[in-house]
């Protein structure tokens, strides 16, 4: 059976629950509630396993924090034998609107400090992942607040369709693949 791992990146504790960084969290809870599968605490992370179409799919919500999401990536890569390009991340992203979704099959970690400590951990740009636009409205130097800060009720409401269209993306990835994926949902938006 083919295993993917679907990682979304944010930190955990009650401090963080719907604030932007924590985005690539909340599609996977969303993905987690359709699907009618639920997290268990388990090492390096939050942990769902439900399957699609003969397909194993993990979903892992680091427990590591941010910055040492490569620890949990490198650990569920291992313990499941999935190979890296059966692995999606979905992190939240300054440099695209709100609601905005980006697919990519490798690249930069355009200064994300997730995404640069898996990079740093497997040795490679080579893997694809799902950008969720968080938008940039913050004065100069407020990057951090602004990443870390809540989403109003509007912003959620702005957010909602785009993390509804996340989770299609992600069925996507595991049943057609990348490229058809990419080719379908980039142009959209």
């Amino acid at each position: 059976m083919d295993k993917y791992l679907i990682v979304g990146l944010g930190n955990v504790g009650q401090e963080y629950d719907m604030t932007r960084h924590n985005t690539g969290f909340m599609v996977l809870d969303a993905f987690a509630k359709a699907s009618n599968i639920v997290f268990d605490d388990r090492r390096y992370g939050f942990v769902a396993e439900t399957s699609l179409k003969g397909r194993k799919i993990f979903l892992l919500k680091p427990t590591t924090f941010m910055n040492l999401s490569g620890n949990a990536v490198r650990y569920w890569l291992a313990k499941e034998k999935i190979d890296v390009e059966r692995m999606l991340v979905v992190v939240d992203d300054l440099a695209l609107p709100l609601g905005s979704l980006r697919l990519k099959a490798s690249g930069s970690n355009a200064g994300h400090n997730g995404l640069g400590n898996i990079q740093s951990v497997l040795g490679t740009e080579r893997y694809c992942r799902l950008r969720v636009g968080i938008g940039n409205d913050f004065p100069r130097g407020m990057q951090v607040e602004w990443v870390l800060g809540r989403y109003s009720d509007e912003e959620m409401k702005a957010l909602a369709p785009a993390i509804d269209t996340a989770c299609e993306m992600i069925r996507s990835f595991v049943l057609a693949g990348v490229d058809i994926t990419m080719n379908q949902y980039n142009k959209k938006r």
